[in-house]
């Protein structure tokens, strides 16, 4: 039997990093939002079945008239507002995602996703209950005290940069986030969440092409990739 598969897209920020009057999920690439195009991949994913936008507060209608039916995104089932915090956003979203076996938590303004990540993703949380893309460590990296002195250097064969999106079981990750907010714990990463529980989180491999738009740099950084990657 197949596993009925909901998407939730995070994109309740307020970009203040970006420096600009717009909210950078609102920011045009090619002509079309940034969260268009994010919306897009899961819209054309067949292993995608439901769409939740959380978005903020006031602008469910914006986002409506201005992204979703402009774009005929048949898949989006219910826009939400989201919170104060990321980890807030995403409790609405899981709220409102019904009907659901796995459920993939992905950043708005991540527009390089591909369907590739996303099954290779679902693939992994079919089998472990939870899983997330995540790319190797480059750079060395070194942990450091107060003063700025060097404490050690980390191993950096066993590190990650995580992506998303990231895939958990519905109610796995309904009961993270339960956990979470009784005893006052707050995360800007939902595996870190399950991780608290107890539960395996399996990790896949990410794309350097999926980043995440935050600042001036990155903005400039998918312009780029979006003349490498043709029209």
């Amino acid at each position: 039997m197949m596993e009925r598969v909901c998407a939730i897209i995070a994109s309740a920020g307020k970009g203040s990093r970006m420096g600009t009057g717009t909210k950078k999920q609102y920011l045009l690439l090619r002509g079309r939002h940034i969260l268009a195009h994010t919306i897009s991949v899961f819209e054309s994913c067949p292993s995608v079945h439901d769409i939740v936008l959380v978005v903020p507060e006031g602008e469910v209608g914006l986002c409506e008239d201005e992204i979703v039916k402009p774009s005929g995104f048949s898949k989006v089932r219910k826009i939400v507002e989201g919170g104060r915090e990321r980890q807030d956003s995403v409790r609405k979203g899981l709220s409102a995602a019904q009907g659901c076996d796995i459920v993939m938590i992905h950043d708005g303004v991540r527009p390089f996703v591909t369907e590739e990540l996303i099954k290779d993703v679902l693939a992994a949380a079919s089998r472990w209950g939870a899983a997330i893309p995540g790319i190797p460590v480059r750079d060395t990296v070194k942990t450091v005290d107060g003063e700025g002195l060097v404490v050690r250097t980390l191993d950096r064969e066993a590190l990650r940069l995580i992506q998303t999106p990231q895939a958990f079981r519905k109610e796995l990750i309904m009961e993270a986030h339960r956990k979470a907010l009784e005893e006052g714990v707050l995360s800007t990463d939902d595996s870190a969440l399950v991780e608290r529980l107890g539960r395996p989180v399996a990790v896949v491999e990410g794309s350097w092409k999926n980043i995440k738009i935050t600042t001036r740099d990155d903005l400039e950084l998918a312009e780029l990739i979006m003349e490498m990657e043709g029209p």
